[in-house]
């Protein structure tokens, strides 16, 4: 699957984008599974309450299942104006 990585997510990690081979059934497992990489990783998923995640460019949470998902973004949250 395609990860997606924006703004200060990608600035830690150092890609905007990387395919990504994994038996993970859920965004977390996914998240886990990219922590235990590299230092770069468990740097920008050290705090998942200041990150979003969209599943196939649609809003999702860390919880949900990755079956069937393409494309997964890692994102800070965004402010209105």
């Amino acid at each position: 699957m395609e990860v997606l990585y924006f703004a200060w997510v990608r600035e830690r990690i150092g890609e905007p984008r990387e395919t990504v081979e994994t038996e993970a059934a859920t965004v977390l497992e996914l998240v886990k599974e990219l922590k235990a990489r590299e230092e770069r990783y468990d740097l920008a998923f050290s705090d998942l309450k200041s990150l979003r995640v969209a599943l196939d460019q649609e809003l999702s949470e860390f919880d949900a299942p990755l079956a069937g998902v393409c494309e997964v973004a890692f994102f800070p949250p965004m402010t209105g104006g």
